[in-house]
């Protein structure tokens, strides 16, 4: 190694177990996570029938779909495709027929309760 140089961080998912989250059906692996800023990338594994309940984006999310689709009120994102949502945007994320996503988070997400209350989740984004 070069003086000075510093070194990349290689991760190998496949190497890695599956976390399982607090929300039936979805399980994350941890890629890259920056506890002082909430940057936070992540393989999620979505079940079929899973669903992410209703949230807040406090920060821009994007997140590539690699299997299966997310779907919520604005519409289907199927496997290849992308999608990002914008700081402020709110929605529930369901996967009917299971999903594998690589997303990106720059702050965590915020989980909205039945009594309208918000609660910021660990991990930039992760529903554990």
């Amino acid at each position: 190694m070069t003086e000075g140089r510093i070194a990349s961080t290689i991760v190998r998912p496949s190497e890695m177990d599956w976390v399982p989250s607090r929300f039936p059906g979805i399980a994350t692996k941890t890629l890259y996570q920056d506890e002082a800023t909430g940057r936070f990338t992540a393989l999620f594994r979505w079940d079929p029938g899973a669903e992410l309940p209703d949230h807040i984006h406090v920060e821009l999310e994007q997140s590539f779909i690699l299997e299966g689709s997310l779907v919520d009120e604005d519409g289907e994102v199927t496997a290849g495709n992308y999608v990002s949502r914008p700081a402020g945007s709110r929605h529930v994320a369901r996967a009917p027929n299971g999903a594998l996503v690589l997303a990106f988070f720059l702050r965590p997400n915020v989980f909205v309760a039945e009594d309208g209350a918000g609660e910021e989740m660990p991990g930039a984004g992760s529903p554990r």
